[in-house]
């Protein structure tokens, strides 16, 4: 049984990294979701809170994987047993995290210091929602959808140009300095310890209704609609941004209808697509 985790609408702030992993959620072939800020700034418990709003799957909670620094291409994504496959005709997987993250979240803390390609991996599979193990003129895929969150302290160091710009979203997390707030921080997490059931009870009927959405927009989602104005509205954003490819673009239509569902439309609007370039646009704006 998983150690119940800290709320996720309980986590004071950072409504924008709330949003973007919760439209994450609704589509997770968005793409990751990366948050960036200083250590202490909930980056992991908002990561582990949003796996606590999935659907459970097979009568079990939502899965939540984290990946070490030192993981392995066949660690991630899997192998295959050799003298198993050649012995049966067929291939047998031996299964990798990304097999056991399916319809959960993997979560990679520092994740500028991982592997450049272990990276890339986990980005291609969160973005197709398969996951391909090809090995010795053999290939097997699965399904793998799972919403994918980065976090990282840019003092450390920072990403790779091309391995930021696949990530869907990029959020600044910030700590906060109202003193009147930081005191209701150390509350909340005084009682969050002291009796993690009864404080999680406070907060349960927030967690059903946002889990519902979720559910209710991951249904709708796919006839969300939109015009050639609205096309046109995404366009000359990236263009007035000088923002180089067509990435963001299509990151920011998608999680615009992302949006739109989760609030229950059946169109996209102008909030939408300015939402969604909050979103998409500041990582990859030139400085």
């Amino acid at each position: 049984m998983r150690a119940p985790s800290f709320p996720f609408s309980a986590v004071a702030g950072q409504d924008q990294a709330k949003l973007s992993l919760l439209l994450a959620a609704v589509d997770p072939r968005i793409g990751g979701v990366l948050l960036r800020g200083e250590k202490g700034t909930a980056k992991s418990t908002l990561a582990r809170g949003l796996a606590a709003l999935l659907p459970e799957t097979d009568g079990q909670p939502a899965p939540f994987r984290t990946l070490p620094l030192n993981a392995t291409e066949d660690s991630v994504v899997g192998g295959l047993y050799f003298e198993a496959s050649m012995a049966q005709a067929m291939p047998v997987l031996r299964e990798g995290l990304l097999v056991e993250a399916d319809r959960g979240v993997v979560y990679v803390d520092e994740v500028n210091l991982l592997d450049d390609h272990v990276v890339d991996l986990l980005l291609d599979s969160a973005a197709m929602g398969v996951n391909v193990v090809e090995r010795e003129g053999i290939s097997v895929q699965h399904p793998s959808r799972f919403v994918l969150v980065g976090s990282m302290n840019p003092e450390e160091g920072d990403l790779r140009p091309q391995l930021l710009d696949r990530f869907a979203h990029a959020v600044d997390v910030v700590g906060i300095h109202i003193p009147k707030e930081r005191v209701e921080i150390l509350r909340r997490r005084t009682r969050f310890e002291q009796d993690s059931s009864r404080f999680g009870a406070e907060f349960a009927a927030e967690a059903d209704v946002l889990g519902e959405r979720i559910i209710a927009a991951r249904r709708r989602y796919a006839n969300v609609t939109y015009t050639d104005k609205d096309l046109y509205t995404i366009a000359a954003l990236t263009s007035s941004f000088s923002v180089d490819g067509h990435r963001a673009d299509i990151v920011i239509l998608k999680t615009a209808r992302a949006q739109a569902a989760f609030e229950g439309h059946e169109a996209i609007t102008d909030r939408d697509i300015l939402l969604a370039a909050e979103l998409a646009l500041p990582h990859r704006m030139k400085k």
